[in-house]
């Protein structure tokens, strides 16, 4: 979740921003240094992250230290190792011997002294402190938010998608390289606890009054889904009978919201069977799956999802289609829920291509509509979105730079996953691709072309056209159509070079599917002076009748 839209509010501060977005091609060094993969970073693969970091409420400091494994798969030269001022490193230690290092803006470049062969294991232990990144927004403009309940106690949070995980810890800030697993270690005062990701181990106690919060990560986790959620939080849990047997779920709420929780999150079993069904199993078993309060709307963080919705149905009450259906369910439980296999076990391996992650997911909601209340349902909701989209510009972003592209990732892109299943028109096939694509790229990081090519491969239709044409481009396609004596003439317009696309129409109540391309085709047809031609609803086109070629 980066940017959920709903209501006018919102929308008006979008299209605001959205002109900056469009006029920023220019990046600087530190967007390079960010999101590239450096000469630095490429030569050596993050293989566990050992997290301990205290936090100290009062003076909203942190104080600790990263020691991370890697194993080297290329020609060793500095480190390239990542923090956001104002945090900065205070030491750093491989084998009992301090590094040299030098500050780049948010990077450091540590000067290695030990050789570094081919394939060999190493640890550097990097010592840390100072004031992490403050979300403004959260979890639009996220870091660590330092609030309290509503009786008074600390609350403590994280969030940092796009902004990144070096916003409070020092790391290879790098979408496309995962730790195999990870320790998160979290020192808190000892009248509060902390929920972070995977299987609590143990809580140590210490003489001066804190306690420290033990959590592992038994799988690969994205560096912007780690996350302290730190309260005073009433727990409870359950057990799903899932694909893979059975699957833990703990849920960590305000303890005056206990009794609306246990309600509220019924819906959390629905919507595992629903995805089973259409994406495969859960993909964090080992690490079961968690659904955790927090001040902020909410966040995909890997098995302890983070959930501000206010135990109301639709997104905080609304219904961002429209339609009604939007209102029958929890927004924030499903489509960050859904993140788990589009986000966490599939990962994009660069900002631009975060669609990857919010295309799949908005039409995750669909599906769940259609799980829940039929697939006329669900095709409802999911055109009923339609009119959230700005198409201001391209849906994948610049590579390199850290840059995602438009919020049309959202509603556009799920309405491009809808218009392909209508292309496929073979619901047991695109089930397979589904389901396919979180077996073949089982927590993997990939890009955007590795997704297509699948999708092209499994359906054996050349689907390149629509995907350049919907993710690189802000034009939606025109059906342009002439009809004369007992001829319909159609063709594309406004599309790129050498588009084509089947389209499923009805002239005078009779389908017909129109294997269209940019050059006027002709078909015979039985019609008149007064015959109408439409468009399948479910593809996200417009068609405009000529007079005349």
């Amino acid at each position: 979740m980066r940017r959920l839209l709903g209501w006018i509010g919102v929308n008006a501060w979008l299209i605001c921003c959205s002109s900056v977005y469009a006029q920023q091609t220019e990046f600087t060094h530190q967007d390079t240094l960010r999101g590239a993969n450096t000469p630095e970073r490429a030569w050596w693969d993050v293989v566990y992250y050992d997290l301990h970091v205290q936090f100290f409420i009062d003076q909203k400091q942190i104080s600790g230290y990263n020691a991370i494994t890697y194993r080297v798969i290329g020609k060793a030269q500095d480190m390239q190792i990542d923090l956001m001022q104002p945090l900065q490193i205070d030491s750093v230690l491989q084998n009992g011997q301090q590094l040299p290092f030098r500050r780049d803006g948010n990077a450091y470049f540590i000067k290695l002294k030990m050789p570094q062969h081919l394939n060999s294991l190493h640890r550097i232990i990097i010592y840390y402190h100072g004031e992490p990144h403050k979300a403004v927004n959260p979890p639009w403009q996220g870091g660590v938010t330092w609030t309290k309940d509503k009786l008074g106690n600390p609350w403590v949070v994280t969030s940092c998608q796009g902004l990144g995980a070096s916003s409070w810890w020092p790391c290879k800030d790098y979408l496309a390289d995962e730790p195999d697993s990870q320790q998160i270690a979290i020192t808190v005062p000892d009248t509060l606890m902390d929920i972070s990701n995977g299987r609590l181990r143990r809580v140590v106690h210490h003489p001066n009054h804190t306690k420290t919060y033990v959590w592992f990560v038994d799988d690969p986790i994205n560096n912007y889904d780690v996350a302290v959620n730190i309260g005073k939080y009433a727990h409870w849990q359950d057990v799903y009978e899932g694909l893979k047997g059975k699957l833990s779920l703990n849920y960590w709420v305000m303890p005056y919201h206990l009794q609306q929780s246990k309600k509220q999150f019924q819906q959390v079993k629905s919507m595992l069977t629903c995805f089973e069904h259409w994406f495969g199993p859960y993909p964090w078993y080992r690490d079961g799956y968690q659904l955790v309060e927090t001040p902020y709307l909410g966040m995909e963080h890997q098995s302890c999802v983070a959930y501000g919705n206010e135990y109301m149905n639709g997104y905080l009450g609304r219904d961002l289609s429209g339609t009604g259906w939007g209102l029958k369910w929890d927004f924030i439980i499903v489509h960050e829920s859904a993140h788990e296999w589009f986000g966490n076990n599939i990962t994009d391996k660069d900002l631009a291509d975060m669609w990857i992650h919010e295309s799949f997911a908005n039409y995750a909601e669909c599906l769940y509509v259609e799980c829940q209340c039929g697939k006329k349902a669900g095709e409802d909701y999911v055109i009923g979105c339609r009119k959230l989209i700005q198409n201001d510009k391209p849906i994948i972003g610049h590579y390199d730079v850290n840059e995602e592209g438009s919020e049309d990732m959202y509603y556009k892109g799920g309405n491009m996953l809808n218009m392909i299943r209508h292309i496929i028109h073979n619901d047991s096939l695109w089930r397979a691709i589904l389901t396919g694509l979180n077996q073949t790229f089982w927590h993997q990081t990939v890009s955007s072309k590795q997704v297509e090519q699948y999708i092209i491969r499994k359906s054996g239709i050349d689907l390149q056209p629509v995907f350049d044409q919907y993710l690189l481009t802000t034009k939606i396609p025109v059906l342009e159509y002439v009809m004369r004596h007992d001829t319909l003439w159609y063709r594309w317009a406004n599309v790129i070079p050498r588009f084509h696309m089947p389209v499923k129409v009805s002239v005078n109540h009779q389908s017909y599917i129109l294997h269209a391309n940019d050059v006027w085709q002709h078909m015979k047809l039985p019609i008149g002076q007064d015959s109408t031609l439409v468009v399948d609803r479910n593809y996200y086109v417009e068609s405009k009748k000529l007079s005349q070629l």
